[in-house]
């Protein structure tokens, strides 16, 4: 899901100096790189080289060993640490690459709570096709609403629920809660029981929705529910 995929990274990585340096001068560098910064990818990358404006939210230097710094970055998506270690030897005047990267954390899913390996995931699986064990499974599965706990929701009635798996516009009659959100960003609809049903695209803002009774709230973009999970609430609109 691309909410995931383009939220923000956290990663742990390993940064070899080329040179002997001090520990202040490495600090101030390491710091000019936090806020907005332009990168041009590496040559070995899978996008188009070229510059490219990302954010990066914060740099700790976690320890030093020789001329081995181990970093933990946090950014936006799509920000090469690579790039980053190569740059501050740029500053250092003798040169840096990256030893070893770990990404420990993606949107909400974080290392410590539950993001797995692809070995897990094929144990989880062997035991639950070969030892009827589905526990680890099971500790590895998480509902997809988790992937949406980053977005604004709109919660709807359970009469309009049917129709926006057909792919129908959410319009404000159908809207029962919702959070505080922008024109033109993702919105996750839910069902009064917490359910997901799709992601779309909002076409008015929150403040808007509070002083309307008709008109288009949001246009799915991805319906996640399967259809006719909840009866149709539009019959009344139907020809005999």
């Amino acid at each position: 899901m691309s909410l995931i995929s383009k939220a923000g990274k956290e990663y742990v990585c390993i940064m070899q100096v080329h040179c002997d340096y001090k520990m202040d001068e490495l600090k101030e560098i390491v710091n000019q790189f936090i806020g907005e910064i332009y990168q041009r990818p590496p040559v070995r990358s899978s996008v188009k080289r070229r510059t490219r404006k990302r954010r990066v939210y914060s740099i700790d230097i976690l320890e030093t060993e020789g001329r081995l710094v181990l970093m933990k970055i946090a950014s936006e998506p799509g920000t090469y640490m690579r790039k980053i270690c190569h740059d501050i030897g740029i500053l250092l005047g003798c040169g840096a690459h990256m030893r070893e990267l770990r990404r420990t954390r993606s949107g909400i899913f974080t290392e410590d709570s539950n993001l797995v390996t692809l070995h897990e995931i094929s144990e989880a699986l062997y035991m639950y096709k070969h030892c009827k064990d589905e526990s680890d499974l099971r500790r590895i599965l998480l509902p997809m609403e988790f992937a949406v706990c980053g977005i604004p929701k709109v919660v709807i009635d359970d009469d309009a629920v049917n129709a926006i798996t057909y792919g129908a516009t959410l319009n404000a009659p159908g809207v029962v809660a919702f959070q505080n959100f922008k024109k033109g960003e993702n919105v996750a609809i839910m069902t009064l029981k917490g359910e997901i049903v799709a992601i779309g695209e909002s076409n008015i803002n929150s403040n808007e929705l509070q002083n309307v009774k008709k008109g288009i709230v949001v246009k799915p973009k991805r319906v996640l529910m399967e259809r006719d999970v909840y009866p149709k609430g539009w019959k009344k609109n139907e020809k005999d």
